[in-house]
């Protein structure tokens, strides 16, 4: 018998399919090293530098030899610096010692949060569209997503109290929330956390918080972390990392706040996946945390200026709805053309116009006849965007 005949790919497989924004800015890639003249807009990663102190502080580390395993839960000085952040931005206490734990990136500390506290068939509920993993690491964890669909309204994406209320039954476990949204950018309004919080409580659920985003907001709206929200401490689980708003997506830094038996889980499973986090580069995030706010803002603050850049241009372009992005750096437009199927303008626009977007069907229930792109890139390679999409849509139905 041949040594290739005894690989196989396990069952669990057949569920999880390729990452759509990671496989397209990889391909993406591919175009732009044989020498297309390609404007990458697939990805989600700020096109700025990691902050300065923070590079220090990880070369010196380096320099330092420190370079070897460090705790499973993370640095102490990390962990300490996570815990004064959550008190000082999102009025949350927690112990940085037993409540806290770095992971490699906010993606494996969700996945963690799946793995430690869902039970084969589970159903865990979430907002769609959504951000791609979710329900891929949802059933890797042997666990069901539940959609409730968003939709196009005045301008933003709701979702209808009656389908919220619906989607729970007794296999329900916990609802994801990921405020500022990725792909839609719409923040969720109080009215809309109270009600979602309201709906956990009653239904003796967990919330699991994805904050990723919470700082890249426009026109003066505030973020809310849901466990600072009365009764829900006990209930949420809080992940966010390094990588969005301080541009430090290569060092792959996450973290989960959370009571304290979650929270010892999710080190034992880390214990056997990866043993730690990037020790140097801890040291570095500890530093960025430290350092407060200011170069998120400046960033934020670009941000927006290209926001309002893309509304004046999507003017015309009416093909496209563009509703205004009320947080992250993701514009989500609707294809007007009716039965336009979203891959195949994205291949389309990919291979004729030489611009890279995500078809919005990526993104689950909601997302079909909508593009997904990133506005986290040059003032200049936005207007060549603009000028090719307003070419390649020239002539399509209003």
């Amino acid at each position: 018998m041949s040594v290739g005949s005894a690989l196989q790919i396990a069952d669990r497989m057949s569920v999880v399919r390729e990452s759509a924004t990671v496989a397209l800015g990889d391909k993406a890639r591919a175009m732009k090293a044989a020498g297309r003249d390609l404007i990458d807009m697939a990805g989600g990663e700020p096109d700025f530098d990691s902050p300065q102190d923070a590079i220090a502080a990880a070369t010196q580390a380096l320099q330092s030899s420190f370079t070897h395993y460090v705790s499973s839960r993370g640095i102490p000085e990390f962990r300490k610096a996570i815990a004064e952040k959550l008190r000082r931005e999102n009025g949350l206490a927690y112990d940085p010692e037993r409540e806290i734990v770095v992971t490699v990136g906010a993606k494996l500390a969700l996945l963690s949060t799946f793995l430690a506290a869902l039970n084969p068939g589970d159903e865990v509920i979430c907002f769609t569209p959504a951000w791609v993993s979710y329900e891929p690491m949802l059933a890797l964890a042997s666990a069901k997503m539940t959609a409730v669909p968003m939709r196009l309204q005045g301008g933003r994406f709701v979702f209808d109290p009656g389908q919220l209320a619906a989607a729970v039954n007794r296999r329900t476990r916990a609802i994801v929330i990921n405020s500022p949204n990725n792909p839609t950018g719409k923040v969720f309004t109080d009215e809309e956390l109270a009600l979602i919080v309201g709906t956990v409580r009653d239904a003796n659920l967990m919330l699991i918080t994805d904050e990723i985003y919470e700082h890249i907001l426009y026109d003066g709206r505030k973020h809310t972390s849901p466990a600072a929200m009365e009764g829900m401490r006990a209930r949420t689980v809080t992940i966010n990392g390094m990588s969005k708003a301080y541009a430090m997506t290569g060092w792959r830094l996450g973290y989960v706040a959370a009571d304290a038996k979650l929270v010892s889980a999710i080190v034992t499973m880390q214990q056997q996946m990866t043993t730690c986090a990037t020790s140097f580069a801890q040291k570095g995030a500890a530093v960025a945390l430290a350092g407060g706010l200011t170069d998120v803002a400046q960033m934020v603050e670009e941000f927006a200026a290209r926001r309002d850049f893309l509304i004046e241009r999507f003017q015309r372009i009416p093909a496209l709805e563009f509703p205004t992005p009320e947080g992250a750096f993701y514009g989500f437009p609707r294809i007007r053309k009716p039965g336009a199927d979203s891959p195949v303008v994205a291949a389309q626009l990919l291979e004729e116009a030489e611009v890279a977007m995500v078809p919005g069907s990526a993104f689950g229930p909601g997302g079909e006849g909508h593009l997904r792109f990133s506005f986290a890139c040059a003032p200049s390679d936005l207007e060549r965007a603009c000028d090719r999409l307003e070419k390649f849509f020239a002539g399509w139905p209003k």
